[in-house]
């Protein structure tokens, strides 16, 4: 028998990965080690670390391009720079999650409150531990999207999504004020998440079945040539992004996000809401640029209708919505429409631009659940609209911040969301999508609506006895929304930075 090669491996390439996935088995380890009145802080630390360190090994590999494990992983521009993205957001999320231990009412409480009883009960026992597992499954998550978005070959991409969204299912059922709602939230993900794999894995058999291989380089010769077979690959190519684009929440596979944002712990809606984003996003691009870009104009025209769907979904529902995660939710959707339009530009203005706003959306996504966390009662978080009328009465800072994010959300002039609309739009319009700039502009000015009503809401009603109290909050909670609102004022001001950053990173190595 001939002795067995392995495929050459560049372990300082890989290295924030390993790192990640390294300090989430540790964590593992630190639940058995450790004494639990220790355990939070030890966990958090732990977390934090191993997001630092992978963003120091992150920066020193800046300048790699290689493809490594044998054309499984790619390391590129895109890879390196939707990873540093993730690990950013990854650490504010952390910030959120750590500033609370025990989840009550669908944000984590400090550690000398906790409920008992049932799923109404609120009352409170003092010094009982948080919930710490949650730090190794996050990191976990954090990991696998850093995976996913590296992924240069369909199973491996498989792997990752698989890595990342395992541990997503178990944090979404992690309330326990209204954990009857988690725990339908996280079912719900997980048979629609499981449903959405299955898709995904059944088109990589189909595209291997066309190209012999399910390497992106072998998938996009095999697209040039017209003697392979068009069924198998317009077959393999939507079950995949059927896969793809329920986790980007694109209708019509959006349904799952309203529910999952509304019963997940608000530390992990934003977590979610901004790194599964740009994980999500950046596995699109690599798929429809590095493998499928010679089907462009056989994939466009549907995809172009999936982005316009999600657009005018999001803008129409979030109109209905009276609870501020939902409308946060239905939020998402339509970035997530204004996303795939920069994506089906299919230039490189297109892809620095889809990864522009994927950076600006995530601070401002995190900054805005970072406050909704803030606004709670007795009985929890206080999260349907009603209750937020006169806040900006009982708490003019922290209203005129959240006023400030939902002007975001609607692309008004110097903050980032205007800059990130403009840019993809700009993107767009070059690419030939005018029809998908005109759909998004329309459905901008709707989904604005919504927000201007959150707006008066707080502002020009009065306050009244359901209005609940604003929680102070704590350094790391601090931390992250003010980092958040600072991005989003600099990516409104002085854009250039990032979009020059993003321009040098808009290429795929195959």
């Amino acid at each position: 028998m001939g002795e067995l090669k392995l495929p050459p491996i560049d372990y300082g390439a890989l290295a924030p990965m390993l790192i990640l996935f390294g300090v989430a088995c540790v964590g593992v380890l630190v639940e058995v080690l450790i004494p639990r009145r220790f355990r939070n802080l030890t966990q958090l630390i732990l977390a934090l670390l191993g997001v630092v360190a992978a963003l120091v090994f992150l920066v020193i590999n800046r300048n790699t391009r290689i493809v490594t494990i044998g054309g499984a992983v790619a390391v590129d521009g895109p890879t390196i720079f939707l990873q540093g993205a993730i690990l950013v957001l990854g650490a504010l999320s952390l910030f959120l999650i750590g500033e609370r231990q025990v989840e009550a009412g669908g944000a984590f409480v400090p550690q000398a409150a906790v409920v008992v009883g049932s799923d109404s009960d609120t009352r409170q026992t003092p010094g009982r531990p948080g919930l710490t597992e949650v730090y190794p499954l996050a990191t976990f998550a954090l990991g696998g999207m850093l995976l996913f978005v590296a992924a240069n070959d369909l199973l491996t991409m498989f792997v990752a999504l698989e890595v990342f969204s395992l541990p997503l299912y178990l944090l979404c059922a992690l309330a326990r004020r209204r954990r009857l709602l988690s725990q339908e939230a996280a079912l719900k993900y997980f048979l629609l998440g499981s449903y959405a794999s299955a898709f995904f894995l059944f088109g990589v058999a189909l595209l291997y079945g066309f190209a012999g291989s399910v390497q992106f380089d072998a998938i996009h010769q095999a697209v040039a040539s017209p003697q392979n077979s068009q069924v198998l690959l317009y077959g393999g190519l939507g079950l995949v992004s059927i896969g793809l684009l329920f986790k980007s929440a694109l209708a019509p596979f959006h349904v799952w996000t309203p529910d999952v944002y509304q019963g997940a712990p608000t530390p992990i809606t934003a977590f979610m809401a901004a790194c599964t984003k740009v994980a999500a996003f950046g596995a699109l691009l690599r798929v429809l640029y590095g493998a499928f870009e010679g089907a462009r104009w056989d994939f466009q025209p549907v995809l172009g209708t999936v982005a316009a769907l999600t657009m005018l979904v999001g803008a129409i529902l979030a109109v209905t919505q009276t609870d501020m995660k939902r409308l946060l939710a239905y939020s998402s959707i339509a970035n997530a429409g204004y996303l795939m339009v920069g994506v089906l530009a299919l230039t490189e203005d297109g892809l620095s631009s889809t990864m522009f706003y994927l950076v600006a959306y995530g601070f401002s996504v995190v900054a805005a659940f970072a406050i909704v966390s803030l606004v709670r009662d007795s009985d929890g978080e206080a999260t349907h609209l009603s209750r937020w009328a006169g806040i900006g009465r009982k708490s003019p800072l922290l209203a005129g911040v959240f006023t400030f994010i939902l002007l975001a959300f609607a692309g008004i002039p110097l903050t980032s969301g205007f800059t990130a609309k403009f840019a993809v739009f700009g993107a767009a319009v070059d690419g030939g999508q005018t029809w998908l700039v005109i759909f998004g502009v329309v459905t901008s000015m709707l989904i604005a609506f919504p927000y201007l009503r959150v707006v008066v809401l707080m502002w020009l009603s009065e306050p009244g006895e359901s209005t609940p109290a604003v929680s102070i909050p704590g350094f790391l909670t601090s931390a992250a929304l003010a980092l958040g609102v600072i991005v989003t004022i600099a990516l409104g001001v002085v854009p250039a930075p990032l979009i020059d950053l993003t321009r040098e990173a808009s290429q795929f190595v195959r």
